[in-house]
This record gives structure tokens, sequence and C-alpha cells, in this order.
């Protein structure tokens, strides 16, 4: 069984910075890719930062130059966050599209770490 374990948020001031970590804990064959999503209240969740196996990144417009995904490791995914601003206030979702041992290739998700920025 596969799941993301997820860790690093908190409260930070505007301005400051957080590094969120999602691991994907279990018999991973292959990461199609893996991304940060987050939904601020009464928001649809978005789409923040994709990576992919191939080294792709891929950002949203509104964090563009401040956040930057990466991998640790073979099953670890990091999103750092650099210059947070109020807007950023969400709760953050990693998610993972891989292959398993037994074969199936499905979209994991972890369970959410809020972040607040605020002064």
């Amino acid at each position: 069984q596969v799941q993301l374990v997820e860790s690093g948020g908190g409260l930070v001031q505007p301005g400051g910075s957080l590094r969120l970590s999602c691991a994907a804990a279990g018999s991973v064959l292959r990461i199609a890719s893996m991304a940060w999503y987050r939904q601020a209240p009464a928001q649809q969740r978005e789409l923040v930062a994709l990576a992919t196996s191939f080294g792709t990144t891929n950002y949203a417009d509104s964090v563009k130059d401040r956040f930057t995904i990466s991998r640790a490791n073979a099953t670890t995914i990091d999103l750092q966050m650099n210059n947070l601003k109020p807007e950023d206030t969400a709760v953050y979702y990693c998610n993972a599209d891989l292959v398993t041992q037994s074969g199936r290739r499905n979209m994991y998700w972890g369970q959410g770490t809020q972040v607040t920025v605020s002064s």
C-alpha cells in the first residue's frame, strides 16, 4: 500500500520561507510525476508546481520565481517556498502519479498541510 507522507507546513510571516516535503512510502516501481496543489478557503484546488520523471517542471504564474519544486531522492519531493505572501495561505497537498510494484498506475494524495502567511 502506497502512502504520501507530508510535512513542513506552519505559520510564517510575509517574506519568510517554508519548505514542504512529501515522501512516498511503499512499493513504488516508477514515479511518473509529482506535484503540489493548494486550496484556499472558498477557492478551488489549484496546481502550484509539477515535476515529471524526466526533469521537466511547471509552476503556476502566481508562484513563479518564488517557489521551487525538486526531488530530494527517488521517492521524495520538496517544495521550497520563498518570499511568502498572505495570498499563499492555503492547505497544500502533494500528489503523485506513480506505478506500484503490482503494476498499477494511480494518483495518490497527501493528507494536506496548512500553510499560513500572516504578520
